[in-house]
């Protein structure tokens, strides 16, 4: 029988999570800041449809990607040289949720529900959510946004969760250029969550849910980050 929580004390030990389907751990609880928080330096994240409760999971084996292994194809090189799209970061939050959340193709849905954008707004407004933006210009010099992503960020650990793309390869871009800002900013570990062929061709690979959850303990200052103002964030602007 799936745990019901309240709050994130009660979150159950990763290693009880589901084998099928792959990490679902409990339902319940709610999408306070602290909570989500808790969640994530637990190797824990939610993801629900609308009418469902809110569940929790943490599959295994988890998919990551260190930046030091990132690898950028032959054709994305030549797109980030010409320039194409002009990359922002956190000057478009909430715009970036809605567009993840709209849905890939008719008859689809989201897991990006009205409750999610607001708990995640919440947090990019105390620092610890945020996203990478990827515009072009017109010749009347309008800013159209056509690709991005958004995630959290803890300690060393950037908890990737989203992306959209309007445009060929503008959400590549936004996630290459963010890759070199992590690189930059000290972060170790990019938590991709569930492993897809798109990300392996980045240089992500799964790991087991035990050393994902042993890295987290060593990247994240759990006290700190569960401080006002996500202050065990590394993230500079």
């Amino acid at each position: 029988m799936l745990p019901w929580i309240k709050t994130a004390a009660d979150f159950p030990a990763v290693a009880r999570a589901l084998v099928a389907p792959n990490g679902l751990l409990c339902a319940g609880g709610n999408l306070a800041e602290e909570t989500i928080i808790g969640a994530y330096c637990s190797g824990i994240y939610p993801w629900y449809s609308a009418g469902q409760p809110i569940l929790w999971w943490s599959p295994d084996p988890r998919m990551v990607l260190r930046p030091v292994d990132l690898r950028i194809s032959k054709s994305l090189t030549k797109t980030l040289r010409q320039n194409k799209f002009s990359i922002t970061f956190d000057t478009a939050f909430e715009q970036v949720m809605h567009a993840c959340a709209a849905p890939r193709s008719e008859d689809g849905g989201t897991w990006i529900v009205p409750e999610m954008i607001a708990a995640y707004t919440r947090l990019h407004e105390r620092g610890v959510a945020h996203s990478v933006e990827a515009w072009v210009h017109d010749e009347e010099g309008q800013n159209t946004l056509v690709g991005g992503l958004y995630g959290v960020a803890l300690g060393n650990v950037f908890f990737g969760e989203s992306m959209f793309s309007r445009q060929t390869d503008a959400s590549k871009v936004a996630f290459a250029t963010l890759m070199e800002k992590l690189k930059r900013d000290g972060f170790a570990l990019i938590d991709c969550q569930q492993e897809t062929q798109h990300l392996a061709s980045f240089g992500a690979a799964p790991i087991a849910r035990n050393v994902f959850v042993k890295q987290l303990r060593q990247l994240i200052v759990v006290e700190q980050a569960r401080l006002p103002g996500g202050k065990c964030s590394a993230w500079r602007d």
